[in-house]
């Protein structure tokens, strides 16, 4: 066993489908490629979106297809405790403020600033309201890290070298929200670290979090893991896969539905097309986990 530890992150809000089996998969292979280990997190910090049943579907789906984690699968929901320390932490280095803007608020001033900002970036890009203060006979409903100017530079072990501008990409970024329940950002810096992740592989989506990621682990004074970020399955409308445009779930091995298969490697297959390597021919699981184990211990390396 090397030092190496990854992981797959699932959020419970439906099972998985090509996109996320493919990302299963290449934090699966990079870690085994590695001689690491290969952790299961639950995000299931946004509770009204989780589906019950989801996340047991998950652990049928992931072992229908041979990606066993190497221990008991951490759970967002119960680390609320890690979490309060981290924003704790934070507040005493004067990295938060708490912020009173409702999302049309922010879309308005964004607006008011810039017609074609809401148009130009994907994610709205906070305009400072409440940075200097609260406004007058407003209270917090949130709270904001406040993002440090200047750029941030990573080598990504897929896309390569890397240079992001918080400041300008984001803004000051939420870190516990306004209905009281933890941020994706934080979380994700909290939980790679309590689990000593060395290796983020994860879809290209989440690119543009790793800038900001990046500030919260210097600030918390975290190590900053290695990032490989995968390409996405897409939709037929051209945005990554996703139950909102037309995602199906793979089978888990039991009670297929029409059009799932009962092979576990036809999974597999489509999965590894995906991520740039050609399929092992064999139809034997654990024959052609280890096949692809070795094409991607070939491509890709620390």
């Amino acid at each position: 066993m090397s030092d190496y530890i990854g992981r797959f992150a699932p959020s419970p809000t439906g099972p998985l489908h090509a996109g996320s089996i493919a990302t299963a998969l290449a934090s699966w292979l990079d870690a085994r490629a590695h001689r690491g280990r290969w952790l299961l997190r639950i995000e299931d910090i946004d509770r009204p979106r989780n589906v019950p049943g989801a996340q047991a579907r998950i652990h049928r789906q992931l072992a229908f297809i041979g990606l066993t984690p190497d221990a008991p699968p951490l759970v967002q929901s119960e680390r609320d405790d890690r979490y309060q320390a981290a924003l704790d932490q934070l507040q005493a280095g004067g990295w938060l403020y708490g912020c009173a803007c409702t999302r049309s608020e922010i879309a308005r001033a964004i607006f008011a600033q810039d017609p074609s900002g809401l148009v130009r970036h994907r994610e709205p890009i906070y305009p400072g309201t409440c940075r200097q203060g609260l406004p007058i006979g407003r209270t917090a409903r949130a709270w904001r890290f406040r993002v440090a100017p200047g750029d941030i530079r990573f080598m990504d072990r897929w896309l390569g070298p890397q240079q992001q501008w918080p400041v300008d990409d984001t803004g000051d970024f939420v870190v516990r929200r306004a209905d009281g329940l933890w941020a994706y950002q934080l979380a994700v810096v909290v939980d790679d670290a309590a689990s000593g992740i060395t290796d983020v592989v994860r879809g290209q989506d989440l690119l543009t979090s790793t800038g900001r990621q990046i500030q919260l682990q210097r600030a918390l004074a975290l190590t900053t893991p290695r990032y490989l970020h995968v390409p996405l399955v897409l939709g037929a409308d051209g945005e990554k896969l996703s139950k909102q445009n037309g995602a199906t779930a793979v089978a888990d091995g039991s009670g297929l539905t029409p059009g799932e298969s009962a092979d576990p490697c036809e999974v597999l297959d489509q999965a590894i097309t995906v991520l740039g390597l050609e399929a092992p021919t064999t139809r034997d699981r654990d024959r052609w986990l280890a096949a692809a184990i070795d094409r991607w211990a070939d491509r890709f390396s620390l």
